[in-house]
């Protein structure tokens, strides 16, 4: 599925066709993998040393990822990682494997991945994954779920379905590109639309220009009362990046109008995959708002007055550090699709029940044959079937499994028995399993240096916080930190060892229910920092608009992370710097990078930094992180020039 543009993919590529392309790696620079892995395929067979083959190898490997085929990228990474390219190609191999639902060479993947890092702490949750899925496909006859193709798929992609109480499904398709300018560049095939399949009829119809338009829309919700649908839609200007975005339209004198944006919606952040509640006053959607959990969120807005009120995030024991989309209510159970929960490869579709009032159970994965070492996702039930006693559930879902028409598919579910319902029992109780943890970075001499796994820190300090009090844990290398949760409380971590920053975490037992007969557990990972004197530390994410020196929004969340290290470590001062690249002239570039340091020390003063632990230093075009010659430079190293560090003084 990620070769489905509003799904998964923050786009930064224009509607125009780019110039003509004739090498793998430029057209792989260029985001256009499809076009990539045609031309690095043709390139490798004339690779005449090992490292050009792995170098090779390697792009044809995540050109092939990024358009959804994880099977052929197999063979890639494997030969990358042959060739000397790396760790980087045995994970890519070993996470393809997975996909791939070859768990046992898999497993023993990650096993040889974690001993070559130097952690097997780091992927011992896919080796358990590994050996989960393996069981669970062994056993898919017997899950209850009978699965086939939708009759309405096509070679196109087909995905995200809604069922309407009138019967009619709503999809998504990328309509057929009749020109370069029609076509997306990441796939090489069109964008994407929305169809309705009437009830009763064979072909599907794409809905009026209100809804549908030139960019990307997809994956639909609409009130009970038939009278609001809310989407998604992808756009933005020319050469910009494009956010996704929840649109609402009416449905007035039988047709829709046109859709406007939802208010409570941020510049620069992502939000998609509505879904209403079954009285219409809630509205589930995903988010990849960086305040989030991690990666993407679900979240929830109610309908107050006629206007949808500020987002709320969902628990963390639904959202992970992972990616949950496309949620679905189906009277008290949410369906949702996440990579951050144990499954068999790619997304999984899970459900949970709901306890009480913004209360929720533990997820539950579908497993196989609803789940696949693919992405399976968009599950939708038909709230029109009346349950039999054979047959107790019926809907549709979305795959990029093999064997389907498309590389996205939509395909009918049928749940055939219930599963029986536990006696009852007593309330299981919360555990925590809090792990501090170390960075292991390619060169343990730099800051900067790619993280390429974790490991725990023995005899770290772990301070728990609660309203009960305060309690002192030492860590070990190879276990974690067991806590006991009181059902609703909230939780306090501070972590540190010789050597580190002091590191802080948070845990809300907030909406999570006791599940009656069964103990659940949860996992929190507090990363610390090592201490790097007087060696610069990038600061991520912090870019600035052309000329100016003001704080994007978009660069508040790292900053926020900045101010809550430097309260958590109160004794250490930094320099905060800021560097250009080598265009414009040498005292402009001075005093602009000046004014943008100051403007970062003022962000943290803004946060309660007091001042004189904040030093802000311009370097103008002095100190590049890439020489290259000025006229000559890519886009790429122009960007790397371009940052703002920090560095610890004392």
């Amino acid at each position: 599925m990620y070769q489905t543009f509003f799904v998964f993919i923050i786009a930064v590529l224009s509607c125009s066709a780019p110039a003509t392309v004739r090498d793998g790696k430029t057209a792989f620079e260029r985001k256009q993998y499809n076009l990539a892995a045609s031309l690095l395929e043709k390139e490798y067979t004339k690779a005449d040393t090992r490292v050009k083959k792995g170098k090779i190898a390697w792009l044809v490997g995540l050109s092939l990822k990024n358009t959804g085929e994880s099977a052929q990228s197999v063979k890639w990474f494997k030969t990358a990682y042959d060739n000397q390219f790396g760790v980087e190609a045995l994970r890519e191999y070993a996470f393809a494997l997975k996909q791939s639902e070859q768990y046992k060479e898999a497993e023993s993947a990650f096993r040889t991945l974690g001993q070559e890092i130097g952690s097997p702490f780091e992927y011992r949750k896919e080796i358990t994954a590994c050996q989960s899925a393996a069981r669970w496909l062994a056993l898919k006859d017997d899950n209850g779920y009978k699965i086939s193709p939708a009759s309405f798929n096509t070679a196109q992609n087909e995905y995200a379905p809604y069922i309407s109480k009138d019967g009619d499904i709503y999809f998504t398709a990328d309509k057929q590109a009749n020109s370069k300018q029609d076509k997306y560049y990441w796939t090489g095939r069109g964008f994407s639309d929305i169809f309705i399949l009437k009830k009763n009829d064979t072909k599907p119809e794409k809905l009026n220009t209100n809804i549908n338009t030139a960019n990307n829309e997809g994956t639909i919700s609409i009130s009970p009362d038939g009278k609001t649908m809310i989407f998604t839609r992808c756009d933005g200007e020319k050469n910009m990046d494009r956010y996704c975005k929840l649109m609402q339209s009416e449905y007035v004198d039988g047709q829709w109008s046109t859709a406007v944006q939802l208010e409570f919606q941020q510049e620069r952040i992502n939000y998609m995959h509505p879904a209403f509640s079954a009285d219409g006053n809630t509205l589930f959607f995903a988010s990849n708002d960086p305040n989030g959990i991690g990666g993407y969120d679900v979240y929830f807005t109610q309908k107050s007055k006629g206007s949808w009120l500020e987002p709320q995030i969902l628990p963390n024991n639904i959202n992970t550090a992972g990616n949950e989309k496309f949620p679905y209510l189906d009277a008290d159970t949410l369906y949702f699709a996440s990579d951050g929960w144990q499954g068999m490869g790619g997304l999984d579709i899970f459900k949970v029940s709901k306890s009480g009032t913004n209360t929720w159970n533990q997820p539950i994965n579908l497993q196989a044959p609803m789940n696949s070492g693919s992405d399976d996702f968009g599950l939708t039930v038909d709230p029109g079937f009346m349950p039999n006693e054979n047959v107790f559930k019926k809907g549709y879902f979305s795959s990029n499994r093999p064997g389907g028409s498309g590389k996205d598919d939509i395909y009918e579910f049928r749940l055939v028995k219930v599963e029986p319902k536990p006696k009852a029992a007593p309330p299981g109780d919360l555990y925590l399993d809090v792990y501090v943890l170390e960075k292991i970075r390619k060169d343990p001499a730099d800051p900067n240096s790619t993280v390429i796994a974790r490991k725990p820190i023995k005899n770290a300090k772990l301070t728990v916080l609660n309203l009960e009090g305060k309690k002192d844990y030492n860590t070990s290398a190879d276990e974690a930190v067991s806590i006991k949760l009181n059902p609703g409380a909230q939780y306090q971590f501070t972590a540190g060892a010789d050597g580190f920053l002091t590191g802080t975490s948070v845990f809300s037992a907030v909406g999570i229910s006791p599940i009656s007969g069964q103990d659940q557990r949860f996992e929190l990972e507090i990363v610390l920092d090592k201490i790097f004197k007087n060696k610069e530390i990038i600061l991520e994410n912090i870019y600035y608009d052309f000329d100016k020196w003001d704080i994007r929004q978009d660069a508040m969340p790292t900053l926020n992370k900045l101010a809550g290290l430097l309260k958590s470590n109160p004794d250490i001062k930094i320099q905060l710097g800021s560097h250009t690249d080598c265009r414009g002239g040498t005292a402009y570039n001075q005093i602009l990078s000046q004014k943008r340091a100051q403007s970062v020390v003022d962000y943290l003063i803004a946060q309660q930094i007091a001042p004189e632990r904040l030093t802000a230093v311009g370097f103008g075009e002095s100190k590049p992180a890439v020489n290259c010659e000025c006229s000559k430079c890519s886009e790429d190293e122009y960007q790397t020039n371009r940052r703002t560090t920090f560095t610890i003084l004392e």
